[in-house]
């Protein structure tokens, strides 16, 4: 267990467990995955030389550094133990000194008060089990006048993967992705719920922006489908299908994604919002 408290205890088990080792032995797969919103979030940062960071879900650690590369401090946070060994060795082999990795749970970490200029999250900020409380936490750990950026999933019916989750969904059983709920995936696929958030955490001059980008998943078809099958979330919901079922969902989800395949492999659209928000 870590050091400081968690509040979100059923997500410290799952990335603790397979889809945190997942993430981390797929370092790449996942950074490749998810590497088109990094720029845009960095933009939306305004980070410069003199700045703190926190990136919130830091995850391997990707935005992390490349956030050290522009600021003074960088500091990730996350639940995985796995993911964040990957991230400190990954800083280690590329000379990264003023990066530090707390694994903590960012809703209720004791974080210094007013200690960063800048808070960021590339798709890790959806799983809080209070998402006010969390941000308000998050609040406190900035300086007045300090600024919030991240990225988050639109909803899922507007993302291609819609398209191959309904190819596996005819073979096996897979939970409504497009329902609303107050903490996963889409929690803050809405907007306004992202804005009412916000500001009762504490923020101000909030605008949520949408952001369409590409995500790769593989080379061809056929390793999409592993990648896929591979992923913590797949596994646990089919984790009680007969194998068979599960042959036939993965043969579904190969033929579903090669009508992505491009010069440059499988490249699925993928719809988000990009959020700002400054401390009040």
């Amino acid at each position: 267990m870590a050091d400081t408290p968690i509040a979100n205890t059923h997500q410290y088990e799952a990335w603790n467990g397979y889809e945190g080792r997942h993430w981390a032995d797929h370092q790449a797969r996942y950074d490749a995955l998810n590497e088109p919103l990094t720029g845009p979030l960095l933009e939306a940062a305004a980070l410069k030389a003199t700045k703190t960071v926190l990136d919130i879900g830091c995850g391997n650690g990707s935005v992390t550094r490349l956030a050290a590369r522009r600021a003074r401090h960088a500091v990730g946070i996350d639940l995985s133990a796995p993911m964040l060994e990957r991230a400190r060795a990954t800083a280690e082999t590329e000379g990264l000194h003023n990066v530090t990795h707390v694994q903590g749970d960012a809703q209720v970490y004791p974080f210094e008060r007013s200690a960063f200029d800048v808070a960021l999250s590339r798709y890790g900020v959806m799983f809080f089990g209070d998402p006010v409380a969390a941000f308000r936490n998050i609040a406190g750990a900035l300086r007045e006048g300090g600024r919030l950026a991240f990225v988050c999933p639109q909803s899922f019916d507007r993302l291609d993967q819609a398209t191959v989750f309904a190819a596996v969904s005819e073979h096996a059983p897979l939970p409504d992705l497009t329902a609303a709920s107050a903490t996963g995936p889409a929690s803050f696929a809405d907007p306004s719920r992202t804005r009412e958030v916000l500001s009762a955490a504490g923020f101000e001059g909030i605008d949520v922006t949408p952001l369409e980008t590409h995500q790769h998943w593989g080379t061809d078809p056929a390793d999409a489908s592993a990648f896929l099958f591979g992923w913590g979330p797949m596994r646990h919901w089919l984790r009680d299908t007969p194998p068979d079922a599960v042959s036939r969902a993965r043969e579904a989800a190969t033929e579903a994604f090669g009508g992505y395949v491009t010069g440059a492999g499988v490249r699925l659209r993928s719809r988000s919002w990009l959020v700002t928000a400054t401390r009040a």
